[in-house]
């Protein structure tokens, strides 16, 4: 989907006298692009699916510490991605660039399209907390004896699951402000 994006987005730059998206769909598009390549490539291929191989294997156990928490943060976001796919569906599609910044994201130009992104964003944080929170326990807990000297790759799975904690709430954080500025008319 994110290459399908940026196929479009590279095909209207291609000729841009032609017309091929108008302005409203090419910023969804942009929007788009963005937000499925960072929360659902990125983030899950990258951190979860190499660390979920690699973890167990550099540490020379069977399974990461908590395979149900694993399995349902992975779950959770073909869902979050069906979400997001569906608000470029509905009305014209979340034009508001990739950092969802306000005026932009506000009701007055996007509506159940924007409240879509909104909810598929928190589910891919839900997502990557608590695949963060599985990665740091496994990596702490089940070292083998002697295992005080980690390779290089635990400890940077490590320090960017602390760093996916500490930020991913206050994204979290974030869009639900947003959400009520855009439905409680909050400030």
């Amino acid at each position: 989907a994110g290459t399908s994006f940026s196929s479009l987005i590279r095909w209207s730059l291609y000729n841009p006298g032609a017309k091929f998206l108008d302005p409203v769909t090419y910023n969804a598009v942009v929007t788009s692009h963005a937000l499925v390549m960072i929360f659902f490539f990125v983030m899950p291929v990258m951190i979860g699916g190499f660390g979920n191989w690699l973890i167990p294997l550099m540490l020379q156990v069977p399974d990461m510490q908590f395979p149900r928490l694993n399995a349902f943060s992975f779950w959770v976001l073909p869902g979050s991605l069906y979400l997001m796919l569906m608000s470029n569906i509905v009305e014209n599609g979340v034009g508001a660039g990739w950092t969802i910044y306000p005026p932009l994201s506000t009701y007055s130009y996007h509506g159940v399209c924007m409240d879509l992104a909104i909810l598929s964003l928190h589910l891919a944080g839900i997502s990557s907390i608590f695949s963060s929170i599985n990665f740091m326990v496994t990596i702490s807990n089940m070292r083998s004896v002697g295992g005080h000297l980690l390779a290089l790759f635990p400890w940077s799975i490590k320090v960017t699951s602390f760093l996916l904690l500490t930020t991913l709430p206050v994204l979290a954080g974030g869009l639900t402000m947003l959400l009520t500025d855009r439905h409680f008319n909050t400030s």
